[in-house]
């Protein structure tokens, strides 16, 4: 069983993807193409993630491996169900264009978005298993 608190935390990666999206626009579109623009911002939603869900492990440490993959799916379930959720009930986009950004073979590279999200909860909960808190001084 996943404690609540990591579907209240799940509640920030939204905000975080948000804040990305709005760089990606205001920012990058004036500088690059469309899929260039898409393919940068996968990369700097991955580290905004991936700081995020390092800091949660941190602060929140899951308890086994077991969790940290429970969390991961669980979390990108709410991602997948929020950005079509989102998208087409309240940004009335139509399932198509949703459904653009999962086409990896036109170089729509959002999959590897919601793959760091799953799998980046174990990864973090086994580099710290590696590295107990008395290995890591920086983190006090």
């Amino acid at each position: 069983m996943i404690p609540f608190r990591y579907f209240l935390l799940w509640l920030f990666l939204p905000l975080l993807g948000v804040l990305n999206g709005t760089f990606r626009i205001i920012y990058l579109t004036r500088y690059l193409p469309d899929l260039a623009t898409h393919q940068v911002s996968t990369l700097t939603g991955i580290i905004l993630f991936g700081g995020y869900i390092w800091y949660v492990n941190q602060r929140w440490p899951f308890d086994s491996g077991k969790q940290a993959i429970l969390v991961g799916c669980t979390w990108l379930v709410l991602t997948i169900l929020f950005e079509f959720g989102f998208g087409h009930y309240i940004f009335g986009q139509p399932w198509p264009a949703l459904l653009h950004d999962y086409h990896i073979l036109a170089g729509r590279v959002w999959l590897l978005v919601l793959f760091w999200i799953t799998i980046s909860p174990l990864i973090f909960y086994k580099i710290k298993e590696k590295n107990p808190p008395s290995r890591q001084p920086f983190l006090k």
